[in-house]
């Protein structure tokens, strides 16, 4: 893994990999996407995210039983190739690079409406170029840049949840300057704590899988993580503690301190609303800033993980050679710029669906999400009957039940989604993962095959 000059370098400390994932996972989703999310399930929606996390942490680790047998993987390719076939590594691959590429596109968007909130004249194309001219920057420099600021812009996202929480929980236990304590009223005072029924627990489920999604992303970084037998499981299980309680806590506090149906009344975010009635001056300008950094932080790892995906591509031939090219600081810079390229795919995206961008884009991204986790949890299954578990190094103690049960579940919600989702986001994922299947029947055909040795000689 340290040959020459033509490998990646193994500079991810476990701090670094623990932000990336939460870089990933609490995005514009958690700050500006909440009021969607509380307004299809009401005060259940507690249990959506309690449920999620459940199922994400079982995943995980298996995830990291995978990463302590086989050290020598890079991503998701090497973990899942040995156990499912060659199609699996494929379309997983793939689809998690499209996953990456698009949440870029729609991420981006965002990111420019919220600058235009300061300088409403300047156009969207000429922020995302400035915002892609940017996050590629600190992709291209060097790895070390990249997850230093990485970790620092998800550190000031984690302060901002736990100021929210505190400042919550003074709302709702506090009396002061003429205001009365909620308590939990709020949550079963206005139709109850399921107001939408099952129903509504399972549409928010499609909201819940695209926020939980990119934790998975320590999958990417094995290449480049230290110690990774040790570091990837360190990092999984802070990872998941930080996740359930910057997602559950934030949400049983937002819906006890307001009536669930009146928080999507409001055009600001919840997290301004609380900052408000704390007295905060400039409230709105601060949380601004603050989503606005989510976005760049969320894109920031997305960069990172598909570039990454599409050097390892090119490592094992199934792209072209120029996307695994190394700079000096062993960042695979054609790949970066590659991947950035979808910013500007995102304003063509934007041109065609105006306002409803975003909400096209998490459909297909949440279906990505419950494949990518599908595959995960059917590798682990299948990674048992390869060879006896090491008792001695991470393992799962109460394999398999906890792996059956987040497969069950993954499962279920799929359906789930599949009959609460627009049809035309269906159609477009679906028609995405036709691609994906074709290209590989079509890399492994015998032209294509005698065609890759012609141009290896």
């Amino acid at each position: 893994m340290e040959k020459g000059n033509q490998q990646l370098k193994r500079t991810l400390q476990a701090r670094h990999i623990m932000m990336l994932a939460l870089g990933g996972a609490i995005g514009a989703g958690l700050f500006k996407g909440s009021s969607a999310a509380i307004d299809i399930a009401g005060p259940a929606v507690i249990v959506a995210y309690l449920i999620g996390g459940i199922i994400l942490l079982f995943i995980m680790q298996g995830l990291a039983e995978m990463a302590v047998k086989n050290p020598n993987a890079r991503t998701f390719r090497d973990l899942v190739q040995p156990i499912l076939g060659d199609f699996s590594a494929h379309f997983l691959d793939w689809i998690y690079w499209k996953m990456w590429v698009l949440n870029i596109a729609a991420e981006g968007i965002v990111a420019a409406m919220f600058i235009q909130y300061w300088f409403p004249s300047v156009p969207t194309w000429l922020l995302v170029l400035l915002i892609a001219i940017l996050i590629t920057l600190l992709n291209v420099f060097s790895v070390k840049l990249f997850a230093e600021a990485e970790y620092w812009m998800a550190s000031v996202k984690i302060a901002v949840i736990v100021l929210f929480i505190i400042f919550g929980v003074l709302l709702l236990f506090v009396p002061f300057q003429g205001h009365e304590p909620t308590g939990f009223a709020n949550l079963t005072a206005h139709d109850g704590f399921f107001p939408n029924g099952t129903k509504g627990l399972i549409a928010a489920m499609l909201v819940v899988v695209y926020s939980y999604g990119g934790t998975e992303m320590i999958g990417v970084t094995l290449a480049e993580a230290q110690n990774p037998e040790k570091v990837i499981p360190k990092a999984i299980r802070n990872t998941f503690v930080r996740i359930v309680g910057f997602y559950v806590l934030p949400f049983l506090i937002i819906v006890s301190l307001m009536p669930w149906d009146k928080v999507n009344e409001s055009s600001q975010s919840p997290f301004v609303i609380v900052f408000d009635s704390i007295g905060i001056p400039y409230a709105s300008d601060i949380m601004n800033a603050i989503i606005l950094l989510a976005i760049f932080s969320s894109m920031n790892s997305g960069l990172y993980a598909s570039s990454r995906v599409l050097f390892t591509q090119s490592e094992d031939g199934k792209v072209p050679k120029i996307f695994s090219k190394l700079s000096k600081k062993r960042v695979p810079f054609v790949a970066v710029i590659t991947c950035t390229a979808a910013l500007y795919l995102g304003v063509l995206i934007s041109f065609v669906a105006g306002d409803q961008t975003f909400n096209y884009l998490m459909g297909s991204l949440s279906y990505t999400v419950l494949f990518i986790w599908f595959f995960i949890t059917l590798a682990h299954l299948r990674s048992r009957s390869k060879g006896e578990v090491d008792l001695q190094k991470y393992h799962v103690k109460w394999f398999p039940y906890t792996t059956w049960f987040a497969l069950i579940c993954i499962i279920a919600i799929f359906f789930g989604i599949l009959f609460t989702t627009s049809i035309i986001q269906t159609i477009i994922t679906m028609c995405i993962y036709l691609v994906i299947t074709l290209s590989y029947f079509y890399q492994n055909s015998p032209k294509k095959r005698s065609m890759n040795l012609a141009s290896n000689k």
